[in-house]
């Protein structure tokens, strides 16, 4: 019994270590020029368990992802403000659309393996600064490599993104196959935490929980 206990202070104090080093060790270690600066300002929003990029929309952004208003989401309606896009583990995105639905098999699979799946919402005016909003402004360049990440994050098929029939909390929400497995060490925030760097942004090493994500993010940005 004791050398089990043991075994178990040691494994949280690992997990407590990593997630420490992976929240203050920089991610790039040296930041770009432009990191940062910029007219396109992004949001990452969280939860305590998971983050979501709302990206702003212009004509651009609804030609691109013209696929989210062919499957009837209201992506190019006037007053829609951003596009909010999230990455996570399927069974538990599908089968949680609330705090009092979790149930036991999906959050198994989420701590172990599972398929992934796209979830995309549409948003207008968000107002910051809130608890659970941060705003960064980015550059052209670097809005357009977040816009290839998150496009190149749906699974395609002969028709262009697969999007999951009878899969939506509301009228105003969309999933879609995704690539990528999920589990506990690759999630849905160290997804995003890969996205805001492609947008030129650093974030800390190792981020699987909003929280470390983002005290990292204030912390380098």
């Amino acid at each position: 019994m004791k050398k089990l206990l043991r075994l178990l202070v040691m494994l949280v104090a690992a997990v407590v270590l990593a997630v420490s080093l992976g929240t203050l060790v920089p991610r790039p270690l040296w930041p770009t020029a432009a990191a940062g600066e910029g007219t396109r300002r992004i949001l990452v929003l969280k939860n305590p368990i998971h983050t979501d990029i709302a990206i702003p929309v212009d004509d651009g952004v609804r030609r691109r992802f013209r696929f989210l208003a062919d499957a009837g989401l209201p992506s190019d309606a006037p007053e829609v403000r951003y596009l909010v896009f999230g990455w996570g583990g399927r069974a538990f995105y599908l089968e949680t659309p609330t705090w009092s639905q979790v149930k036991a098999l999906p959050v198994f699979k989420a701590l172990t393996l599972d398929a992934s799946v796209m979830h995309v919402d549409v948003a207008g005016d968000i107002s910051e600064p809130r608890p659970d909003v941060a705003g960064f402004d980015v550059g052209e360049d670097r809005f357009a490599a977040l816009l290839d990440f998150v496009e190149a994050s749906f699974q395609q098929g002969p028709s262009g993104p697969i999007v999951i029939d009878n899969a939506a909390y509301s009228n105003f929400d969309r999933f879609y196959e995704a690539n990528g497995r999920f589990n506990a060490l690759i999630g849905c925030n160290t997804w995003a935490a890969a996205a805001l760097r492609t947008a030129g942004l650093r974030t800390g090493w190792w981020n699987p929980l909003p929280a470390s994500l983002g005290l990292s993010m204030r912390l380098y940005n």
